[in-house]
């Protein structure tokens, strides 16, 4: 079972500072959002084949563990261990879920964020790379963000890893 709380707790006390039992990248989003999502026990699986799976292990990393549109891509389509279905709104997210970011409306999404609370129904995330906590979702006050460009994908977390 995926414990979002947990998931939330680890987003919150590493927000700003890196634990120094994974590696640090210099674009570290997605390597702590995966980072968080495994302290909500989200099972790794795919080792030693960097192109599969989702895993850190042994000083290396899955291309899906570190790398914003490859993390998509996985969650879009892992059928076993950790797995997401992509929902519409913003406002369909839970704690724990998933924020990808195209920011320049292109295709290849290079950012990744946790949901770690809620301004109403508006989903706040915690992000790596520029160290954000209880940020919102939207971003449009990034140097990344390009109006009219943005675009989103939302992924709710499935709660058991079958």
């Amino acid at each position: 079972m995926y414990n979002r709380e947990a998931a939330v707790q680890y987003a919150n006390k590493w927000w700003n500072s890196y634990n120094p039992a994974y590696p640090i990248f210099d674009v570290d989003c997605t390597n702590y959002v995966s980072q968080c999502l495994r302290a909500g026990g989200a099972p790794m699986r795919g080792y030693p084949n960097r192109a599969q799976g989702w895993w850190v292990q042994g000083g290396t990393w899955s291309f899906s563990w570190s790398v914003s549109h490859s993390f998509r891509w996985y969650l879009d389509t892992s059928t076993k261990g950790l797995r997401a279905k992509k929902v519409g709104s913003a406002s369909e997210l839970q704690l724990g879920d998933v924020i990808c970011y195209d920011f320049e409306g292109d295709g290849r999404f290079n950012h990744s964020t946790i949901v770690t609370g809620f301004d109403g129904n508006e989903p706040r995330v915690n992000a790596h790379t520029n160290n954000s906590i209880n940020r919102d979702w939207r971003y449009t006050n990034s140097m990344a963000y390009e109006p009219g460009k943005t675009t989103y994908i939302f992924f709710h977390i499935l709660d058991s890893f079958t």
